[in-house]
């Protein structure tokens, strides 16, 4: 079975090319969608991690999410500073604002950190760290070289450093400068900050704020992208559908072409069984070679898209498995006509 299962494969190859290369266009895009949803989380991720941070002191109330907290008076960081545990208190500012680039308006995350400060100084991949008043060290998601000009809440911004991998709400360059430069831009001057970033184990959260982990801020802020994974996600459920069509089509066509070679087969004592694990083989070798085209296609694609993309690990496991599914499937919308086939008909004129 299996040598006339290949035979077939070969005979056909140019109907089996094009059903392959489509369903590797469609695993393709499927393996891309659950890089987007990965690259939600993965992006919220780094910028946490880029506090070097244990715990965040926020204003009661606050939502968590790192790009909405609620401002506070930046002398509630004394106040922090003296709570036993504490190794180190930083004030920040997060908040979502516009930037002007070359006349080019756009969406960054304005972070503010004392000059100097760890929660400041991210990995570079050009230029050097934020020194003095007026500087900016920009994600290279921003487009923009070192020594560019940014204008922002009035104020204008010399980018002396480029790093990486520090984007939020679904690719927005993050742009780090002096908390001062932040508060101007951001609240009018005003001493007020998004949240106090502690290093050691706060004995007591003090009157007014509440605590959260890096893990409880990540969490939080990923909730406020619930509405786009959840689609992203129903999404990535039509094309595994429209791959199995397309499987489900070849195999079916395929079928009605080899009624006559069924029948011969029944004819000579196969069994039902092992005509639909020729079906089976047949269906589940083009999804796992789709499959491999779909790792190497989505590779170049990823450029198409604004946001960040991050293949989990999970989804290279994930993708020939359900390959194997789609292919298993597919294989019974022809189980019919393979079972059907009349023996008489192999000694028919």
């Amino acid at each position: 079975m299996l040598g006339i299962t290949i035979s077939d494969l070969l005979y056909r190859r140019r109907q089996f090319l094009i059903a392959t290369v489509g369903a590797g266009l469609v695993f393709a895009m499927t393996l891309l969608l659950a890089g987007l949803t990965n690259g939600f989380s993965v992006e919220i991720d780094q910028t946490v991690a880029g506090f070097h941070a244990d715990t965040w002191m926020v204003q009661s109330g606050s939502s968590g999410r790192i790009a909405s907290l609620t401002p506070f008076a930046q002398s509630t960081t004394a106040r922090v500073a003296a709570v036993p545990g504490v190794l180190s208190a930083t004030p920040v500012v997060v908040v979502p604002q516009t930037a002007d680039v070359a006349g080019r308006l756009t969406q960054v995350t304005l972070i503010g950190t004392p000059v100097g400060s760890v929660p400041g100084r991210q990995p570079l991949s050009a230029g050097t760290q934020v020194s003095g008043p007026g500087q900016a060290v920009a994600d290279e998601r921003l487009g923009v070289a070192v020594g560019a000009r940014v204008g922002m809440g009035g104020r204008t911004f010399r980018v002396v450093g480029l790093t990486s991998d520090r984007t939020l709400l679904g690719g927005v360059p993050n742009m780090y400068v002096p908390l001062a430069d932040a508060q101007a831009a951001a609240f009018q001057g005003a001493a007020i900050v998004s949240a106090v970033v502690v290093t050691g184990t706060p004995a007591r959260v003090p009157a007014g704020l509440a605590t959260f982990t890096n893990s409880g801020i990540e969490a939080a802020s990923l909730d406020q992208m619930a509405t786009a994974v959840s689609s992203i996600n129903n999404s990535k459920l039509f094309m595994w559908l429209i791959a199995a069509v397309i499987v489900a089509s070849l195999v079916y066509v395929t079928a009605l072409e080899r009624t006559r070679d069924f029948a011969v087969l029944k004819a000579l004592g196969a069994s039902s069984g092992r005509l639909y694990l020729g079906l089976a083989l047949q269906a589940v070798l083009v999804a796992l070679v789709a499959a491999l085209i779909a790792v190497v296609l989505a590779q170049f694609m990823t450029g198409v898209f604004s946001q960040p993309v991050d293949f989990p690990a999970s989804a290279y496991l994930v993708l020939p498995l359900s390959a194997v599914a789609v292919g298993l499937l597919s294989s019974l919308i022809a189980l019919q006509r393979a079972v059907g086939a009349d023996p008489a008909k192999a000694f028919a004129g």
